[in-house]
């Protein structure tokens, strides 16, 4: 009987009042769930108060319909229904107990998700986290303070040709795309304001617009991003894989301060570099917006020159200067202090360098608005 049943899996519904017997037959394997379940689904099992469920003509079943089986079984239980599994073999029976063991294993569903709580839980860690990085960046300024103060103190143990190269690598290599972006931030400025300017026939003051948005604001601004990207982000690299190659603790092993050795230069280096770089972008600055306003407005180059000289004072130049030793400061510290926080894995180089640049670039900006707001308190 089993062999002729074996060629189709099928189910049969038999009632006697609230009893009901479930015939099942054929071969319960997975090629026939496509077709048994919905075979399940219309099953009308109203009304019944015990259930038998006869397997007695099933010629083979696997692990999936048996879990479908067992499903459906738990499913009748639940409804209230008296459900008797009948004409089991042995293997069948080992494999629904194999079946109900593995769904006792089920991971019950969890609790319901607070978003509200786990927002603000999430708002908290992060204040945690942000609280402890300052803590550490401030001990990290304090101990660079300290070195060099010992160092101006004793200028000879100032490494003077480790600062060289460095102002070689911040400052002379970083003049091409320094220029390129400062002369088109003069061509996007002229530009922009000359378009709003000239509805009201006042495309001359293009050049207020450029000498004051330059050497207040940009020239200082840009320079000191890109020099957060470029020269921020190389010496957390820098000093993150000497960190890895444990280069850092043969330096405390042989007594030498890797604060004096590695970030003293790096700081004094930036520290003379960003004025100069800063100068340099105010002069392409101006020639992009000069440059915009001669050919594209018609301004001479007398009188872009005469009023250049009547609207923008000298003050404009030395507040936007005076920004650049601090944000050279700190980029040069957050680069430093996330180079030494770097762990021993290629990893957390670049972990700690993408951090880097984001915390210089924010502090940056943060820094910028402080010095726009407290200048205009002291109204320069």
């Amino acid at each position: 009987m089993a062999e002729a049943a074996a060629e189709q899996a099928d189910i049969q519904l038999l009632r006697d009042g609230a009893a009901g017997r479930l015939v099942c037959s054929g071969d319960w394997r997975l090629p026939a769930l496509p077709e048994l379940l919905p075979v399940f689904d219309r099953l009308d099992l109203k009304g019944l108060t015990r259930l038998e469920v006869s397997l007695e003509r099933v010629a083979r079943i696997d692990t999936a319909a048996a879990w479908q089986l067992y499903r459906r079984i738990g499913a009748w239980r639940d409804a209230g229904a008296e459900v008797e599994v009948t004409g089991l073999r042995e293997e069948q029976k080992d494999l629904l107990a194999q079946v109900a063991d593995l769904a006792a294993l089920e991971t019950a569903p969890g609790p319901k998700r607070e978003i509200i709580r786990e927002f603000v839980e999430r708002i908290g860690v992060a204040t945690v986290a942000i609280g402890l990085e300052a803590r550490d960046l401030l001990n990290f300024l304090g101990m660079t303070i300290v070195t060099l103060g010992r160092a101006l103190g004793n200028p000879r143990r100032l490494p003077f040709t480790a600062i060289v190269n460095h102002m070689q690598q911040t400052g002379l290599n970083a003049l091409p795309i320094v220029g390129l972006l400062a002369f088109l931030i003069g061509v996007v400025l002229a530009y922009q304001g000359a378009d709003q300017l000239a509805t009201f026939g006042a495309e001359i003051f293009t050049v207020n617009l450029v000498g004051l948005g330059v050497l207040r604001e940009m020239g200082i601004l840009i320079t000191a991003i890109i020099v957060a990207g470029r020269s921020g982000s190389a010496f957390t690299a820098q000093i993150g894989t000497m960190q890895v190659n444990e280069e850092i603790d043969a330096l405390e092993t042989i007594g030498l301060d890797p604060v004096q050795v590695l970030v003293l230069p790096r700081v004094i280096a930036l520290v003379l570099v960003l004025p100069l770089l800063t100068f340099y972008a105010d002069v392409l600055g101006v020639l992009g917006g000069a440059f915009m306003c001669i050919y594209a407005l018609d301004i001479t180059p007398e009188q872009f020159m005469k009023q250049f000289q009547a609207a923008v004072a000298i003050d404009h130049f030395w507040v936007g200067l005076s920004k650049a030793p601090i944000f050279a400061f700190i980029i040069s510290l957050v680069g430093c202090f996330e180079g030494m926080k770097v762990g021993r894995s290629a990893a957390s180089v670049g972990r700690q360098t993408t951090k880097a640049v984001v915390e210089a670039v924010f502090l940056v900006i943060v820094l910028d608005a402080f010095f726009s707001i407290f200048y205009s308190i002291i109204g320069v």
